[in-house]
């Protein structure tokens, strides 16, 4: 018999998160999507990344103007942090808690996503947030109107965070003592994982991508 999934650290006190709910603005997926598009050769698959507050939108498909499917997951960096971490870092436990939990939201992202991905078609994903480029950044990624990430320098720096659970001072790894920026990095690297994404280009944010007032 499987054993069921921890329940998030806020659902039992919420009165003990850092974090309070946020009304976020819709995110304009689709603008996203088409400025991909414009970095990729024709015929490549794309898929469009925004890390929210309280959801994480994909948006994947060939057609450059109208994605094959979008997908939304309750993953947002402020709610992951809200739900499984105490204080500004996370502990052990609370990591190990919040990547089985992401990790069964990513994988059933990736069971619908896969249905529309050709067989064989290296899926190149692109994202414009802000906090994936100050965590490209931190991973020695170098600035650029263009950059990329790797699976392998995320991973290295996800490594970093975990050291700092253990109890190392952030300051030796380089790293802010921010709930948020864990909880994005550990939302990354699951997508990255899982997806699957060996890397994701990073853009600066253009006109018209970006979010929307309607």
């Amino acid at each position: 018999m499987t054993s069921p999934r921890p329940a998030p650290f806020a659902s039992h006190s919420p009165s003990a998160s850092l974090l309070p709910q946020v009304a976020e603005p819709r995110f304009d997926i689709s603008a996203l999507y088409r400025q991909a598009h414009g970095l990729a050769a024709p015929g490549q698959c794309v898929t469009a990344l925004h890390m929210g507050a309280e959801h994480t939108l994909l948006a994947t498909g060939i057609d450059p103007t109208t994605p094959s499917v979008v997908l939304t997951l309750a993953l947002g960096s402020q709610k992951t942090a809200r739900d499984f971490f105490r204080s500004t870092l996370p502990t052990p436990l609370e990591l190990e808690t919040a990547i089985a939990w992401v990790e069964d939201e990513v994988y059933a992202a990736h069971t619908r996503h896969r249905q529309w991905v050709p067989e064989g078609v290296v899926v190149i994903p692109c994202s414009t947030d802000p906090a994936l480029h100050e965590i490209a950044t931190l991973a020695g990624v170098a600035e650029a109107p263009t950059r990329v990430l790797p699976l392998e320098a995320m991973e290295r720096l996800f490594n970093r965070l975990a050291a700092v659970a253990q109890g190392r001072p952030p300051a030796h790894e380089g790293l802010p003592a921010s709930p948020t920026l864990a909880a994005t990095l550990l939302v990354l690297r699951e997508l990255m994982h899982h997806m699957p994404f060996a890397a994701i280009t990073l853009t600066p944010t253009a006109s018209g991508a970006g979010f929307s007032t309607a």
